[in-house]
């Protein structure tokens, strides 16, 4: 008698990892290595988020994009409660195994929805913590507590990881950066074979950059009325503004603003797509922030081009530049100080030229590379996948 055919095992379904974040240019410009980096780990990897121009450069990484409708301006609870409901069927429709939201609104979102559809593995990477971060007030306090409520109550699980850009939002949340639930990254990492240190500019001027979206909130009216002030005292400063408005953004600065700052040493030359070729022709990266961040990208990118940084001494800066080291730290919102760091440098090439130098040293050995922050973000997934 003829023994059965052998049945043939079936394959083991990849595991799945689906992204949640507002804007599909965000991710484009910051967490394609994270993407990549998933799927070398053999995961099926899905990006949920608001398509707009960026569909084909993240399909392009072997991603799945998944459309998703959700203004991030919009503080309608209602609003908000539908496009929870529409990402939890679409959680479940992929089978997500891990959910990593990234920024504010994503987790509360994306955390909402992990629960509507039954998944405990989520990771809630925060980017900063804007407005409820930077303000003081009573309000800023009262605002922090209510997150802290719901990030740590209702939308959080055992399984739960948190991702930080910097120590000061874990502790704003109720959290302990030592505790194994939290991981601090580098910001999002910044290639350093693509952001390489260039010759500097002769002198004078100083040529002093803000690479940023531009926001009130970034402090470009600071660096505008510091690089007035400095000129004023007989410094040779220009000061060149790169980047665009964003109209989803309440603290958008309109175009007509930013052409009507373009006088007496200060150009608005929109965005650019070489942010490389920007930092060759400048010698300082300032970002006058007012708070809020996570850990900015742009100071990423010209400290591993070896140009020396002017930031504000709040949460995220701080975290990367130590004042006198990398750069210059000043209080935020304060023109004056800014001014007063602009003619230090403006008189002083051999600092420009040693903090430029440091900066690159610290990009590439204090965790700030894509290499490092992928590394410490696949180790969470393993985690979670392992538990």
């Amino acid at each position: 008698m003829d023994s059965e055919p052998a049945r043939e095992t079936p394959p083991t379904p990849m595991r799945s990892l689906v992204f949640v974040v507002t804007e599909d240019w965000f991710f484009a410009s910051h967490f394609l290595p994270m993407a990549r980096a998933a799927i070398g780990m053999g995961l099926s990897v899905a990006v949920v988020t608001r398509v707009r121009a960026h569909r084909a450069v993240i399909e392009a990484t072997g991603a799945r994009v998944v459309p998703l409708e959700a203004e991030r301006a919009s503080l309608n609870p209602m609003a908000a409660g539908y496009a929870a409901g529409q990402l939890a069927g679409i959680l479940k429709a992929l089978n997500a195994d891990i959910v990593h939201c990234i920024a504010l609104r994503s987790i509360l979102v994306g955390g909402t929805a992990a629960a509507m559809a039954g998944i405990p593995a989520r990771v809630y990477a925060l980017t900063g913590l804007g407005l409820v971060g930077a303000r003081s007030d009573r309000i800023g306090r009262a605002a922090r507590l209510g997150l802290r409520g719901l990030i740590r109550g209702p939308l959080a699980s055992a399984r739960t990881r948190f991702l930080f850009e910097n120590p000061d939002d874990a502790l704003a949340l109720g959290l302990d950066p030592s505790e194994r639930s939290v991981t601090v990254i580098g910001g999002a990492g910044v290639d350093c074979e693509t952001f390489q240190p260039q010759p500097l500019p002769p002198t004078p001027p100083l040529k002093v950059a803000v690479v940023a979206r531009m926001l009130w909130s970034k402090g470009i009216d600071v660096a505008v009325e510091a690089t007035r002030l400095a000129r004023a005292r007989g410094a040779a400063v220009e000061l060149a503004l790169f980047g665009a408005p964003d109209p989803s953004n309440r603290r958008s600065i309109d175009a007509a603003t930013l052409r009507d700052w373009s006088r007496d040493g200060v150009a608005w030359h929109g965005p650019t797509e070489d942010v490389a070729a920007v930092w060759a022709g400048q010698h300082v990266a300032c970002l006058p922030s007012r708070g809020g961040e996570g850990l900015p990208r742009s100071l990423l990118e010209a400290g591993a081009c070896g140009r020396a940084l002017i930031t504000t001494d709040v949460p995220g800066c701080r975290s990367l530049v130590r004042d006198g080291i990398e750069g210059l730290l000043v209080p935020p919102g304060d023109a004056p100080a800014l001014a007063d760091a602009l003619v230090r440098l403006s008189g002083d090439s051999a600092l420009v030229a040693s903090l430029g130098a440091a900066a690159r040293t610290r990009i590439e050995s204090g965790g700030f590379t894509e290499a490092a922050v992928t590394d410490q973000v696949c180790a969470v997934w393993r985690d979670l996948l392992d538990a």
